[in-house]
């Protein structure tokens, strides 16, 4: 879920892209790793505000991953097709200038804190005291604020096991900071897994009452970054009931069925088709960007499933969270040049944000986001790739 973009263009030269896809190693074709000890490496990239920004790059054989500090962005994710070749299936920038620079209004690939999603009219109350957040996404609050977790540099551990990789960031974020209360000490683990899983560990605690919903804003096109449309991706949600929103996309506070609707993705359904509907809620979205009430399920639950037939490829979403967001990228316009040099249109790119609800703050009804001294805010969520052959 994103805000519409009213950031600068971010016009990448093409020589300036093509350079920068050799040293990133993107340019030519894509190569094909059967297997391999796990490894990671580090290299700069850069700074912002006189800090310094390192990326990571994790492979384990049969995935290679980078990740940046800054914002904890996944900034590249190659998986294998059905030919074992090796492809980025996320948007992202190919330097940091294109996520400081646009400001990243996309969020690509960003850790997103202390609050996933919107908060309605930025405001509010918690054990009797009415907090006031920044208006970032008129009239309303959105995903932490005007600097939130996705523009901070982050503290990077590399870890390195017999059949696993993986990266601990870490951060504290100040009492006061972007007006939440409490100082809030963060944890995101990435692992990578030898079944083609990224997985992400959450982990936050606090010194005094505050609400925390973290969650990864990443995009992604299994046909390959910069390749087109994912309207004939096919989306199953294990969800019966979603939140309907208002004009401002703000939840009303009701829990509907998904039966009968565009909504519906109870059975594999190609997203493009309801992407396109006149149903009011995809309208008041321009397309989807709608949280999803996950059906009950004990521990790590499947969330979602997308298959592209093109490449053969899979991503399956498990999650400990109550909710998912879908959001089709709708806000994408044309502006923005990727990884690739190519230019992002709307409907280039997917994200599925595991989550608690949106504005949870100020519905009862809603699973509480508040995290108290002495309590520990801890979820997982697995990003699994695969092969439909």
């Amino acid at each position: 879920m994103a805000a519409p973009n009213h950031a600068p263009r971010n016009l990448v030269r093409a020589a300036t892209v093509l350079l920068m896809l050799v040293v990133v190693g993107l340019a030519g074709a894509p190569t094909s790793h059967a297997g391999g000890k796990p490894t990671i490496s580090k290299e700069a990239f850069g700074s912002v505000g006189g800090q310094a920004v390192e990326r990571y790059t994790l492979t384990n054989g049969r995935l290679r991953v980078r990740i940046l500090t800054y914002g904890g962005i996944l900034q590249t994710v190659e998986t294998p097709d059905r030919h074992g070749t090796l492809t980025n299936v996320t948007l992202g920038f190919p330097d940091l200038a294109g996520y400081v620079g646009s400001g990243n209004p996309p969020y690509f690939g960003a850790i997103i804190g202390r609050y996933g999603n919107r908060i309605a009219k930025g405001t509010f109350t918690l054990d009797g005291v009415t907090h006031h957040l920044a208006i970032n996404n008129d009239p309303n609050h959105l995903h932490g604020g005007v600097t939130g977790f996705d523009k901070r540099v982050w503290q990077a551990t590399p870890l390195v096991g017999r059949d696993t990789v993986g990266l601990r960031l870490t951060r504290t974020s100040p009492d006061g900071e972007e007006s939440y209360p409490g100082t809030l000490r963060t944890t995101v683990t990435y692992t990578l897994t030898r079944d083609l899983g990224i997985r992400m560990d959450y982990r936050a605690t606090t010194d005094e009452a505050t609400i925390v919903n973290l969650t990864n804003h990443a995009y992604w096109n299994l046909g390959g970054e910069g390749t087109g449309t994912i309207d004939d991706h096919r989306l199953l949600i294990n969800a019966s009931r979603y939140t309907p929103v208002d004009a401002t996309l703000i939840p009303t506070g009701a829990i509907d069925r998904v039966a009968g609707t565009p909504m519906d993705f109870t059975k594999p359904a190609a997203i493009g088709a309801g992407n396109r509907s006149g149903f009011p809620q995809i309208v008041y979205g321009r397309g989807y960007d709608h949280n999803w009430v996950l059906n009950p399920f004990t521990g790590l639950g499947t969330a979602a499933k997308v298959t592209d037939r093109g490449s053969g490829r899979t991503l399956t979403v498990l999650t400990t969270e109550p909710g998912l967001q879908f959001y089709a990228g709708n806000f994408l316009d044309g502006t923005l040049y990727g990884t690739s040099g190519r230019a992002y249109r709307q409907g280039d790119g997917f994200a599925l944000e595991t989550q608690h609800f949106p504005d949870s703050p100020n519905h009862a009804n809603f699973p509480s986001t508040v995290l108290r001294p002495g309590g520990v805010y801890a979820t997982t969520t697995v990003y699994q790739f695969g092969i439909s052959r």
